[in-house]
């Protein structure tokens, strides 16, 4: 699952340009499939057949990551850039970017203030000596992505984009252990979420499921001086119960509760004060799809360097495979 991890969290994938992603995930998926296919916003839908009688499952993770995309070149050569996403500005100076042909770029910052650095005040140096020479690497208009490898500390791990290539993991290796479900299952690897849950509104108004989970990184309250929040690495999957974009439906919160104690999967409670996932999207389709969110606890979101704990991962996975196979009769 390491070697999956790092594949997916190492490709290049910022929203909109996504299909790096969708096309190394459909090559880890279509042995365990009944059905691959893409729809017109890339969005890569799997889909599992279950039982005639039950219910219509969608679960969502994300393939797009945050980044930049080049507004200017000046004279000299340097870049101006936009974020793609929610970008944080103290975590840019002096990171790398990589665009689609592999230029590599650092960021930095005109003299100034620290304390009053914005996008604006930030450059993007690609080695280029002119703007012509410039030009020949990047054009205005380019998506760019954050340049780090992925590491293995053992049970931490530590990679850009595990928001959301942790929820494709998941889905992954979920659908690798689900042999007949109850439920016909929808595993959408969804666009453009970073950028307003695009892929999952247009998938879900497409498949109108009857029950729809989201698989996501929330943030954690466990480092030094840390915003409180009861969420730790190493202690489970994280249940939401709320976040700016979902209020999870009280049924589906309580489903994934009642599963995991009956399984024995560790689990804990999500109360996120801002955010949202796939499912801020997919409970407001048609005319209202129960959803609620598994989530996978990071650290450091939104970054270059987003930290995860592998069994919380495998509590996540575990936690998808019983709800796949849970008689959903009556409940939804």
């Amino acid at each position: 699952m390491k070697e999956i991890i790092a594949q997916l969290t190492e490709a290049f994938g910022p929203s909109g340009y996504e299909t790096e992603v969708t096309d190394m995930i459909k090559g880890m998926v279509e042995g365990y499939a009944d059905e691959v296919r893409t729809d017109v916003l890339g969005n890569l839908i799997v889909v599992k057949n279950g039982s005639p009688e039950g219910k219509k499952v969608m679960f969502a993770a994300h393939t797009d990551e945050i980044g930049v995309v080049v507004t200017h070149i000046d004279d000299k050569g340097f870049l101006r850039f936009a974020n793609i996403g929610g970008v944080g500005v103290a975590t840019l100076v002096g990171n790398r970017v990589r665009f689609a042909n592999g230029t590599i770029g650092v960021i930095y910052q005109e003299k100034g203030d620290w304390k009053e650095l914005t996008l604006d005040k930030l450059y993007i140096d690609i080695g280029a000596e002119s703007k012509d020479e410039a030009l020949t690497k990047v054009r205005v208009g380019e998506f760019g992505i954050f340049h780090r490898e992925f590491a293995d500390l053992g049970n931490r791990l530590i990679a850009k984009s595990m928001d959301d290539r942790i929820g494709c993991a998941v889905l992954i290796e979920a659908l690798k252990k689900i042999d007949k479900p109850t439920n016909t299952l929808y595993f959408v690897f969804t666009t453009q979420e970073e950028v307003g849950l695009r892929g999952a509104r247009t998938a879900a108004f497409g498949l109108d499921p009857d029950l729809g989970i989201a698989l996501d990184v929330t943030l954690t309250g466990d480092m030094p001086e840390a915003r409180r929040m009861d969420v730790s690495l190493g202690k489970g999957a994280a249940i939401k119960v709320k976040d700016s974009s979902l209020i999870a439906h009280p049924k589906v919160k309580e489903l994934l509760v009642q599963l995991c104690e009956t399984n024995g999967i560790p689990y804990q409670m999500e109360v996120l004060e801002f955010g949202g996932t796939d499912a801020g999207a997919i409970h407001l389709t048609k005319a209202g799809v129960p959803s609620g969110t598994i989530s996978i606890p990071t650290r450091y979101v939104h970054s270059p360097s987003e930290m995860v704990d592998i069994r919380d991962v495998q509590a996540c996975i575990d936690l998808v495979v019983a709800v796949s196979n849970q008689d959903l009769t009556g409940v939804f």
